[in-house]
């Protein structure tokens, strides 16, 4: 089997909403942004324009991708804001929706019966394959998203969610999964993402 080329990826999670914030599992419930998400969003457009200039990146050269959903649309227009330039049209794709919890969705993460599932903080290796009623497990998300790389022309710019930046580490990087299950992806970074390799960029950071 033909291993896996992904291009190089700036990669963006959407920014916070009130379900994030009261650590509710959200998977593919369409809950807005807040106010500090919306913040969060529009800081990584004016950061990820700094980075391109930095770098001497010109954004009409990448490709545009995000999930469909409605706080990673509402995310990556945000982002879009920090650039000048007139850029290529965004792409979204059901392939990079959130992982479904399914019948856990909107349950507070400490209100989980243990037989259902673990919260983020306390999970092993094998909650990678756990997969909850009507829902995902991140084997499912792997294979949808080793298929959406097909699709990848060049380098590109992402927004979507947690659960695929979590994945992204494991496809691209080759991190452990001990070292992913429990990671929290933050809000108000840019991920760069190049072969065996995630690089965490904030504004601090130029």
């Amino acid at each position: 089997m033909t291993a896996l080329v992904w291009p190089e990826i700036y990669f963006i999670r959407h920014g916070e909403t009130p379900w994030n914030a009261e650590r509710r599992y959200q998977g593919r419930k369409d809950i807005p942004l807040n106010d500090k998400g919306r913040g969060q969003a529009s800081r990584n457009g004016t950061t990820l324009a700094a980075l391109f200039a930095a770098r001497g990146l010109d954004p009409r050269n990448f490709e545009w991708h995000a999930s469909p959903l409605g706080r990673t649309r509402e995310t990556m227009e945000r982002v879009r804001m920090g650039f000048s330039q007139h850029l290529p049209e965004v792409k979204y794709d059901v392939r990079l929706m959130e992982i479904s919890f399914g019948v856990l969705e909107g349950s507070l993460h400490e209100e989980l019966p243990v037989h259902m599932a673990v919260a983020p903080g306390a999970r092993d290796e094998t909650y990678w394959d756990f997969r909850p009623e009507n829902g995902e497990n991140y084997r499912d998300v792997e294979a949808r998203l080793s298929e959406f790389a097909g699709v990848l022309g060049g380098p590109s710019v992402i927004v979507a969610h947690g659960g695929i930046a979590r994945t992204l580490r494991v496809l691209i990087e080759r991190a452990p999964i001990i070292d992913v299950i429990n990671w929290a992806p933050p809000q108000d970074v840019i991920m760069h993402f190049t072969p065996g390799k995630m690089e965490l960029i904030g504004a601090r950071d130029l």
